[in-house]
């Protein structure tokens, strides 16, 4: 469809999925630690999360992943519930140490096994596999090796790629060798919020280089095993704007965004890192061995960006490397989701629009994207307007930016089942499906029943 029919029928407000073409992927997202549960049966071995989780105070509320969504018994009949919704692809991730429990060595045929019943699952559903290979839970052996800090996590990580496109790659097209590597190796190596739990630079650069050339590397290994492969990776990103027109604001909010949304993929794209807007990243040539240059580029089939806000920078003397803070939305009395993030939809276009004017910058499918509502089950319903809302809001943005020439092929909603979120528990809940944690009973939200109003209308 041309680009002036469409932006017309913005203007009149008609809205439908056909505007975006036929070819454009429409699914659900979710990850292996979040939904699974099933922590320690049939040979898996403990990840950085299992072990984060157990330690007192670090999970709001005491929360842990050991049932989570028990989608390690519950698959099939979630598998039929995105079938009746007519959700036509599925992302998830695969658990390293559910296949490779030790992260090295021996593979675990149960986890290989278990793996397997869910793809076969979705394509007897007519639901297409969409796999992400690695989604946060390093396996803890690994870990007390040195984990991403360690150099030899690329040899690991290679390994681990190639038992997964041995297993998989005859029935399993489309791959994600990363997802949000700035949020785990920030938020476990230079916070500790996140697993493993470590903090300062000296974790976090190492972490931070070795994941490029892991991601690389991965992508590589899965190109020579699964010639015929869409390859991608993920990133997470947010449309960073300075809180006032001041100098020292503006710098914050450059340094702000380039530690966010431009330190992982320009390196892949053969940019390097971006050291003069971030000069700290200089001390990463610290980790660097010869041919690293080269060995973190990779021509990726695609680009997954996860977009759900914006966020406003000002200038902070008080915050080594980066000189900049973040002015919280909530006292800037703007729309916030139950993460506290401010619900601004152009943000999702201006992330597609920064990322595709970078040069050869492949197609780029809209990986995450969702959002987290205080939402309420009642007589077995669950009526989450607000969440509809944002995501049409965010739709017509991309709809926008596919217009102007943008050329994104694809849009996943985070996500398909409340799950366990992270350092936040159970509490925030961006599922199209609402899960008591307690009976695993699920019950399909308005939001879900929109999604399968606006894929099959």
């Amino acid at each position: 469809m041309k680009a002036p029919k469409i932006q017309m029928e913005l203007k009149e407000n008609i809205f439908a999925r056909e505007l975006f073409g036929e070819d454009f992927k429409w699914g659900v997202s979710t990850a292996a630690y979040q939904i699974e549960g099933g922590h320690d049966l049939h040979g898996k071995g403990p990840s950085v999360w299992d072990v984060f989780t157990a330690k007192s105070g670090t999970i709001l509320n005491g929360h842990h992943g050991n049932t989570a969504c028990d989608f390690y018994n519950t698959y099939l009949e979630d598998i039929a519930m995105m079938k009746e919704l007519g959700i036509p692809n599925f992302r998830f991730s695969l658990s390293w140490p559910r296949i490779i429990p030790n992260g090295t060595g021996e593979v675990n045929q149960s986890g290989i096994e278990f793996y397997n019943k869910v793809i076969d699952a979705c394509l007897a559903n007519d639901i297409e596999p969409w796999v992400t290979v690695y989604h946060w839970d390093l396996p803890h052996e690994l870990e007390l090796r040195g984990g991403w800090a360690d150099r030899d996590i690329i040899s690991w990580f290679k390994e681990y790629v190639a038992v997964c496109a041995k297993a998989f790659g005859d029935r399993v097209k489309y791959w994600m060798v990363l997802n949000e590597p700035m949020v785990f190796t920030g938020a476990g190596y230079f916070m500790g919020v996140h697993a493993p739990g470590k903090k300062g630079l000296t974790n976090f650069l190492p972490a931070a280089h070795h994941a490029v050339l892991a991601m690389a590397e991965g992508g590589r290994v899965l190109r020579q095993l699964i010639p015929t492969a869409e390859i991608g990776t993920t990133f997470s990103c947010s449309y960073i704007e300075p809180y006032t027109t001041s100098r020292k604001d503006v710098v914050a909010a450059r340094r702000a965004d380039a530690l966010m949304n431009r330190l992982f993929i320009e390196p892949i794209l053969g940019l390097g890192y971006p050291e003069e807007d971030l000069p700290v990243v200089k001390k990463l040539k610290k980790y660097y061995q010869p041919g690293d240059t080269e060995l973190m580029q990779f021509d990726f089939d695609f680009i997954g960006i996860q977009n759900y806000t914006r966020e406003i920078v000002k200038h902070s003397i008080f915050v080594p490397y980066l000189n900049a803070v973040l002015v919280k939305a909530g006292n800037r009395r703007v729309p916030t989701t139950a993460m506290g993030w401010e619900v601004y939809p152009p943000a999702i276009y201006h992330m597609l629009k920064k990322y595709s004017d970078y040069a050869g910058m492949p197609k780029i499918y809209i990986t995450e994207n969702g959002a987290a509502f205080p939402d309420v089950a009642a007589d077995g319903k669950v009526n989450d307007t607000e969440r509809v809302h944002y995501l049409r809001s965010y739709l017509r943005q991309v709809l926008k930016a596919k217009s102007e020439g943008v050329n994104v092929q694809g849009y996943f909603v985070w996500t398909l089942l409340d799950n366990f979120e992270w350092a936040e528990g159970y509490h925030p809940r961006f599922g199209l499906v609402h899960v008591d944690f307690d009976t695993q009973r699920r019950i399909i939200k308005s939001s879900g029943y929109w999604y399968k109003a606006f894929l099959n209308g």
